[in-house]
């Protein structure tokens, strides 16, 4: 019997189940026939022109994103906007678009045991666990043996696809990092619950500059030393997940359908300057 777009979102609601998306999520099937067949598959972070272009030059049927397409409330998809335009080629082409977010997030195992596969880090629980204790945001983490603040930036920046943001450490560089908390995706809103885990370090992405500076400010508390912070480009941390993802497919499919892991950057993040004055010059 030939897959089915309805019996790929079967898999991926058993591995990532709606009910654990916030419910300011969007998250499910976003256009596409569940009856039509698919025959190959595109995994990636961002819906977006890229990964489109990526996914009907394969020939693909069904493209899973992590993020949304349509987060927000809309009232239409004209095809002369830019996600109405994406929305419009998928449905020309006979291919359906299914995000999940939140939900995969959450779930175990999720985008940030993904993250910490990358790092060689060993997952010990949620960083902000749900009412069974196993699902939740972020986790908890172990390395193999500690090593020096300034050798797991390196590790960090080793592991993940190159952006042109790089690989960001704010901390002691000769501090000893054993314990680890990620959280894949922008995770500023859970620096308190680090510092509870008393973890060693933190790694997630789109570290603002007050909530990071007021974070390493309040020094020790309670006799134990603020998380030292990694911050990483969003897509970044999130890349990881698509192979994760791409492996249940295989998995439950059993080699029937043709799973490709997008590779294309499309952290918006493309170009860098060095600075120009000598950095006794800046103010």
């Amino acid at each position: 019997m030939p897959t089915s777009v309805a019996d790929v979102i079967d898999v991926l609601e058993t591995a990532y189940p709606p009910e654990l998306a916030e419910s300011w999520d969007a998250v499910g099937l976003v256009c596409g026939d569940p009856g039509d067949t698919v025959n190959d598959i595109l995994v990636c972070v961002d819906p977006v022109e890229s990964t489109v272009d990526e996914a009907l030059s394969l020939g693909a049927q069904l493209i899973v994103a992590h993020h949304p397409l349509l987060l927000r409330g809309v009232h239409g998809v004209p095809a002369n906007t830019v996600k109405g335009s994406l929305v419009h080629r998928l449905v020309r082409a006979g291919a359906a678009l299914f995000c999940a977010h939140t939900n995969a997030d959450s779930a175990s195992p999720g985008v940030s045991d993904a993250l910490a596969a990358a790092l060689g880090l060993t997952v010990i629980s949620p960083l902000v666990p749900n009412e069974d204790g196993r699902t939740g945001i972020g986790r908890i983490c172990e390395l193999p043996e500690p090593e020096p603040f300034a050798s797991f930036l390196r590790r960090v920046a080793d592991a993940l696809p190159v952006t042109e943001g790089g690989v960001r450490g704010a901390g002691d560089p000769n501090r000893p990092i054993r314990t680890v908390a990620v959280s894949g995706g922008a995770g500023d809103s859970y620096l308190d619950n680090a510092v509870r885990a008393g973890v060693d370090a933190y790694v997630t992405a789109d570290l603002r500059h007050h909530p990071a500076s007021e974070h390493l400010a309040g020094g020790v508390s309670g006799g134990v030393a603020a998380p030292a912070l990694v911050d990483v480009a969003h897509w970044a941390s999130e890349w990881p997940w698509c192979e994760q993802a791409a492996s249940v497919l295989r998995t439950a499919l059993g080699g029937t359908v043709g799973v490709h892991v997008s590779r294309r950057r499309t952290d918006p993040w493309t170009v860098r300057a060095a600075a120009s004055r000598p950095e006794d010059e800046n103010e």
